[in-house]
């Protein structure tokens, strides 16, 4: 652990400060930490905290998020574990991640922590960060990105992308009394949905993130029940893997359910309005430096419990950094043997997972700055 820093001890009370409706005590926190460690923060525009240390390259940059889900769950801490929400999800990542921002003496390239205040929403501080803003630092953008979430201290080096989005379906309206007379846009659902479901087929998987799903999660048409519907709309959840963009999803899905209906129906596709990129699928090298150090830091941490180089199976932040190497990597898990941990109101972290988890990203920074 870093001298005058313990990472446990920033844990047990940064889980206690609520930060799913607001951030603001959550980052003052942080900025706290951050002066009294002699260093000095910056919060820009978009309610970024960020600091560097180091000069030049490679310049690895340390990204995490403080806000965390509704609702707030209760602290506990017993037989060391820390109870509460942002436990795992991302406060124990974070708490690693200090460590070893202010042990690390990166005489050797730049170091910087870029913490963001809206992960769970919008991802508006990862959208607008420019790492420029800071002092001596003229490129927006880092060289790595080790992206702190619950991951067993594995190192995660892909994950899906998330988009959403609605088909619309339109047909003319009729007496039900006179189907023939009308188009019925509910009836062509039949086929929308037939081009839903085979729409990737024939596809070959992604080597790392297996095949992308499209489910069909919200179906609403019809306005009265004894009349033909001249309109429906069925909201998807899509899980894309590379090359796929929002964009190009967009307009492979709406020529493949243009295909599959009636001619007389009129189809469109539209995502789902949103202030910011969808975080669209990520794959980083593993024979890139941050994924061979930090792997290979993770093992001896652990005594070669973790440190397998895995995909992480949510969507996160890492996907705006990439194509810089980018992994994910921290302590806790989305789920255990009994169920959900993050985000559930069972959320946890063990201690000594969060302490490991800063060894592992000490020596892996050592060896990439150091």
């Amino acid at each position: 652990m870093t001298d005058g820093f313990d990472p446990v001890d920033f844990l047990d009370r940064a889980v206690r400060i609520e930060s799913h409706a607001d951030v603001t005590a959550m980052r003052e926190f942080l900025v706290d930490t951050l002066a009294a460690a002699g260093v000095d923060p910056h919060v820009d525009d978009a309610g970024n905290t960020l600091a560097t240390r180091g000069a030049g390259s490679p310049h690895v940059v340390l990204n995490t998020h403080v806000d965390t889900v509704s609702p707030h769950v209760a602290y506990r801490r017993e037989d060391g574990v820390i109870h509460g929400r942002g436990a795992c999800d991302a406060k124990g990542p974070l708490a690693a991640i200090l460590d070893a921002f202010l042990g690390a003496d990166p005489d050797g390239g730049r170091l910087t922590l870029a913490v963001t205040p809206d992960e769970e929403v919008y991802s508006t501080g990862a959208a607008a960060l420019d790492l420029s803003v800071l002092p001596g630092v003229e490129a927006s953008t880092g060289d790595a990105y080790v992206v702190g979430e619950p991951t067993g201290l594995d190192v995660c080096t892909a994950a899906k992308g998330r988009f959403e989005g609605t088909i619309t379906l339109t047909g003319t309206n009729a007496h039900a009394a006179e189907p023939e007379s009308g188009v019925n846009a509910v009836a062509a659902a039949e086929s929308a949905l037939s081009a839903v479901r085979t729409f990737d087929a024939g596809r070959d998987p992604h080597p790392s993130l297996g095949p992308p799903t499209l489910t069909p999660t919200v179906v609403e048409g019809g306005k009265a029940t004894n009349q033909v519907p001249a309109t429906c709309g069925i909201t998807v959840d899509r899980r894309s893997v590379p090359p796929e963009s929002a964009s190009g999803f967009r307009e492979a899905l709406a020529s493949a359910v243009d295909d599959a209906t009636p001619d007389p129906v009129g189809v469109a596709v539209d995502l789902t309005e949103r202030p910011t990129p969808f975080l669209e699928a990520f794959a980083t090298d593993a024979d890139e430096p941050v994924v061979r150090r930090l792997a290979d830091a993770a093992a001896e941490a652990t005594d070669g419990e973790a440190g397998a180089v895995r995909p992480f199976t949510a969507a996160t932040e890492a996907s705006y950094f990439s194509p810089a190497p980018t992994v994910v990597f921290g302590p806790g898990v989305l789920a255990d043997d009994d169920g959900p941990v993050a985000h559930a109101d069972r959320e946890y972290v063990r201690t000594r997972e969060v302490e490991r988890a800063a060894t592992a990203l000490a020596d892996a920074l050592a060896a990439l700055v150091g």
